[in-house]
């Protein structure tokens, strides 16, 4: 077994002090090499956790003498002459990163990703492992593993361990609930006034419905990790049998706006649970922490799951159509706030995740795999709703793969959802693939059609914004300064001004926190003052008459329905039209 300590001697410094002890066999040929992951599982970029290390040092644990090492990468190390011996690694970790897949340290207590700090031995990550945690005598854990001593927790493998996120105070609350038979813990740090009767109430109906939906559960128990945060924070990871969500600010975790964040993330990370912790891509299978993990297929992983998550409080009650159809809107938001996605596929977009998947990145060159992925699995499970006579939906396509793909631990392939959604649909849906996940055609059409099918539209209106609806540019305001900040293409903004200008004056007036009335008189065109480069420029804008630019898009029921479209409705989101 291979043993981890972590302790720590002052929470002020934010520095862990961790321990990793491995016996290496007599007849070990090869160096022991030590690999702290360069990434974790639910992010999938680098974040390269070595720059949070201080001091290594290796010591034989018998004799206490330290073992020459050295560096073969920025996150690698190399134990010569470890064959026969006890050998102990010692080093410091820097918990100071407050969010769902961080570490925090301080007096209050220890939160702990095990995927940032512990280093793995290369070959070895089958082996079981244990982690022993110094804690105060009146602290807690909460944590997905099992506690099989005070203190102590044992993992089937580095895997298992890695992906066990834990929190340890004395001031942990604790609830649990029973769905399906199985036993889910709610644990919370942070000061927090929860309403604890209607939290549970609606996390049972959120789970009862996902249960229902597979058919099982890939694990025996389940644990949300809560983070109530004094200041405003929204982030959430999934894990084997546990999520981790940080959430802010606590004093107001039951009002509407930041409880119906709790219940959507809360949701969405169970889901995880099957959709990509069990039905896990193949080229995951195993994970390797040592670089990029390339796959084709995070709109299966992210965006199926960012729909169910909104989706299945829908269903389950919790939330009402008319709230679903706000969260809804607000992808279609997130989705169409620029022109990337005429210009990066969904496919490629989930490879970009390693390039700059998380960041803002250039203009209008990438797509979202949560928000467009969202949206294509809305449109997919409308249409095999409507092939199938809402006989199959993309319930039998997540229950296919988790049959298939997460009861065996076989990744799948492209090929491998390509097939059963045909199966499913009856049908080959090579059109749909086609245009919405290996293509760029506009969603809209397709959208608005298939949503007709269960009594609802795709709404279209035009952008309130002056500068944008009429003239295709966004700006922003920093210290008194009008800044441009984003182009639509092919807009008269595209041929007068670039993003970074300082607009100062419009036909001659100073631009002074009223640029859209500036731009709202009616006027056929406009002469408009810039610095570009500290340079004063004067450009020229006009507007081309029956052409709008980033309008807005929204979800909501028709006014007039027969019959089959009330039925449709029912049928998709389990209430009465």
């Amino acid at each position: 077994m291979i043993h981890y300590r972590v302790s720590y001697e002052n929470p002020l410094t934010f520095y862990l002090q961790i321990e990793l002890t491995l016996e290496v066999a007599a007849d070990a040929a090869a160096p022991l090499e030590l690999q702290l992951p360069a990434w974790r599982p639910g992010r999938y970029e680098l974040q390269n956790f070595a720059q949070k290390i201080q001091r290594v040092e290796v010591f034989d644990a018998g004799s206490s003498q330290p073992l020459p090492y050295r560096k073969l990468t920025k996150d690698r190390w190399e134990v010569a002459n470890a064959a026969g011996r006890t050998v102990q690694v010692r080093y410091n970790f820097y918990a100071h990163q407050m969010d769902a897949g961080g570490s925090w340290l301080d007096e209050s207590q220890l939160y702990l990703n095990p995927v940032q700090a512990l280093m793995y031995a290369e070959g070895r990550q089958q082996e079981a492992c244990d982690l022993t945690l110094m804690l105060p005598d009146d602290w807690e854990i909460a944590c997905g593993l099992l506690q099989t001593a005070p203190n102590v927790l044992s993992a089937q493998n580095f895997d298992q361990l890695a992906d066990s996120p834990l929190i340890a105070s004395p001031t942990l609350a604790h609830h649990e609930y029973e769905a399906g038979g199985l036993l889910f813990h709610v644990w919370v740090q942070g000061e927090a006034d929860v309403n604890w009767p209607q939290l549970l109430h609606d996390f049972k109906a959120f789970s009862e419905v996902q249960l229902e939906l597979f058919g099982g559960f890939p694990v025996p128990d389940y644990h949300f990790l809560n983070q109530f945060l004094p200041y405003k924070h929204y982030h959430g990871v999934e894990h084997n049998n546990s999520t981790v969500i940080t959430l802010g600010p606590a004093e107001l975790i039951m009002s509407e706006g930041l409880y119906k964040e709790l219940l959507g993330v809360s949701c969405h990370e169970l889901f995880h649970t099957w959709n990509i912790k069990s039905i896990r891509p193949a080229e995951m299978q195993p994970y390797d922490y040592s670089r990029e993990n390339y796959f084709r297929t995070c709109f299966i992983a992210e965006g199926i799951t960012t729909y169910y998550g909104e989706y299945l409080l829908a269903r389950s009650h919790v939330r009402t159509p008319a709230q679903y159809f706000e969260e809804l809107n607000t992808v279609l938001r997130k989705h169409y706030d620029d022109a990337g996605g005429d210009n990066l596929s969904l496919a490629d977009a989930s490879m970009d995740l390693w390039l700059d998947g998380y960041k803002n990145g250039v203009p209008d060159r990438k797509v979202s795999v949560y928000h467009k992925g969202a949206l294509a699995a809305l449109i997919l499970d409308l249409t095999l709703r409507q092939l199938s006579g809402h006989a199959r939906s993309l319930d039998d396509v997540m229950r296919r793969l988790y049959e298939e793909f997460g009861k065996t631990g076989i990744g799948y392939t492209e090929d491998d959802y390509v097939r059963v959604v045909n199966e499913v649909a009856g049908r080959d849906m090579h059109a749909y693939f086609d245009k919405f996940i290996y293509g760029t055609a506009p969603l809209q059409e397709t959208l608005d059609r298939v949503l007709h099918t269960v009594g609802c539209q795709l709404l279209v209106g035009e952008n309130a914004s002056a500068s944008e609806g009429l003239f295709g540019f966004r700006t922003v305001v920093k210290n008194e300064r009008t800044e441009v900040t984003a182009i639509w293409p092919g807009s008269p903004a595209a041929a007068a001004l670039t993003v970074d200008d300082e607009i100062v004056a419009i036909n001659g007036r100073r631009v002074d926190m009223n640029l859209q009335s500036l731009l709202s008189s009616g006027a056929a065109d406009f002469e408009v003052s810039v610095f570009r480069q500290n340079r004063l420029l004067t450009v020229r804008l006009a507007a081309t008459p029956g052409v709008s630019f980033g309008q807005r898009y929204a979800i909501d029921k028709l006014d007039t329905t027969d019959a089959a479209q009330q039925r449709g409705y029912q049928q998709w989101l389990g209430w009465e039209f």
